[in-house]
Order: structure tokens, then C-alpha cells, then sequence
């Protein structure tokens, strides 16, 4: 069956091959709080679909308008499955009880690299931002290297940025943009971090200079969200290099 939990994902799972990020626009808090819940009976009531999903999470928007869904899949094989099978009926639910959703977008990545959480660290994210960096064209084999540098300029920040709890990168497989999953530990703490000498996050060094006017991205996107809701599986399914899966505590 399916379970509730308050856990926040492991983004750094090496089971999750495919992970999805997609948006959905529900116009007011109310209706967010109403979707998700919508979600969590639809999704409580059913069996869980596939032992090829690790997890499904959805997070409010602090625009108090979006939602943000992360689903963490074995294959995009399974998911399209998912599509096939399972899917229908549960948007067909969601959506009679909350009429008017509009679906944005649909997502399909690979992550590339992470700055994880330090050896120790048990905080909770208070909070969740997403980056969506677009690079021009034909620059999708050179996103790995921005990535790179963003990873070393990180490591090596005089600054260090306490609130910052993992950042998570991912190369969107239409090869346009890169997505930045960071877990903070409070809203703020981003803001004190976005408040300190330097333009944006990173102390004013050459090495984030070179991540800031890297001649490939065209801008960046920023969204702040909350963790609202998470689903597994009853018995999560055990990661395929042996390591065991994250768990999480039920509500």
C-alpha cells in the first residue's frame, strides 16, 4: 500500500535514474492545501503503483499559487508504465475534487552531481529552493562543466554558507537548462545568505565570478517552496547497489 511521511527525499539516491520535477498552477493557499490533500487521499487509497517508483513528493510554492511534484523513478520506462496504467484515474480524482488545476510542466532529469549533507548533519529543511539555470544552444554537453564549478566554487566558499544544507543538480535530458534542488535550513537563512557581500548566493571570489558569467547560461530562475506532502511505498523498495533505501516516519 501506500504511506504518508513527513521525510524529505534522498536526492542523492543512486536507485533514482530518473527523477521528474513538474509544475502544477492551483491559484490560492487554499486551493494548495486542498490539492494537496486531494493528492494524499487519491494516492492513500490506492495500492502503491510500481515497485519501480521510490517516492512521490509535493511541495507549495511560496508564491501561495504553485505546486511543485518530485517523483524519484527507477526508469523512464516505468514511468511511462505509470502513464499508461495508473495515472488517469488518479488526475481524474484530484481534479473533481479540485477543479481548475493547470498543469505547466513536465520535467525529465538526470542528476549530475550534489554538494550532500555533511557527515552529522540532522537538520530538517525549512526550506526548499529550486534554480532553473537555461543555457543557449548547443551548450547541453557543457552543462556538466558549469555544474563542476559550482561544486568547486562551493567547496571552497570563505563564506560557507551555515544554512545551506545539500544542493542537488540536475541536467534536464532536452538538454536546454539545469536544475538546482537545495534543502536550507530556514528561509532565513537563505535570505541572510542572498544578503551577503557578493551578487546572490557565494562569497565574491573569482571562482563564483566564473560561475555568474559563464558565456553558456543565458539566466537563472528561482522558487521557493515548502515540503507539504510525502508518499512511499508500505515496504520502500531496497536501492539496487545494495545500500538501503531512506525511510521516513508515518503521519
Amino acid at each position: 500500500m501506500t504511506r504518508r511521511t513527513d521525510a524529505h527525499p534522498e536526492l542523492a539516491r543512486p536507485d533514482a535514474r530518473a527523477p521528474f520535477f513538474s509544475t502544477w498552477r492551483v491559484g490560492t493557499p487554499e486551493r494548495q492545501r486542498q490539492t494537496v490533500e486531494a493528492i494524499a487521499r487519491t494516492w492513500q487509497n490506492r495500492p502503491w503503483p510500481a515497485g519501480d517508483l521510490l517516492s512521490y513528493h509535493v511541495y507549495t510554492g511560496h508564491d501561495g499559487s504553485t505546486l511543485l511534484h518530485h517523483s524519484q523513478w527507477a526508469s523512464e520506462q516505468a514511468y511511462e508504465a505509470f502513464v499508461k496504467t495508473h495515472r488517469q484515474e488518479r488526475v481524474d480524482e484530484i481534479d473533481t475534487a479540485v477543479p481548475g488545476i493547470e498543469r505547466l510542466e513536465l520535467g525529465r532529469y538526470r542528476r549530475h552531481g550534489s554538494r550532500e549533507r555533511q557527515a552529522g548533519d540532522t537538520r530538517v529543511p525549512g526550506l526548499i529552493v529550486t534554480v532553473r539555470i537555461d543555457f543557449v544552444p548547443d551548450a547541453a554537453e557543457r552543462r556538466s562543466d558549469w555544474v563542476g564549478l559550482v561544486l568547486k566554487a562551493l567547496a571552497d566558499d570563505p563564506v560557507g554558507h551555515r544554512g545551506l544544507i545539500s544542493a542537488h543538480f540536475h541536467l534536464s535530458t532536452d538538454g536546454t537548462h539545469v536544475l538546482n534542488y537545495a534543502e536550507w535550513e530556514s528561509t532565513q537563512a537563505y535570505d541572510a545568505a542572498l544578503a551577503a557581500p557578493g551578487e546572490g548566493i557565494g562569497a565574491a571570489t573569482d571562482q563564483w565570478d566564473r560561475v555568474r558569467t559563464h558565456p553558456d547560461v543565458r539566466g537563472f530562475t528561482g522558487s521557493r517552496y515548502d515540503h507539504a506532502l510525502g508518499l512511499v511505498p508500505e515496504q520502500p523498495p531496497a536501492a539496487t547497489d545494495g545500500s538501503a533505501a531512506p525511510g521516513g516516519r508515518d503521519r
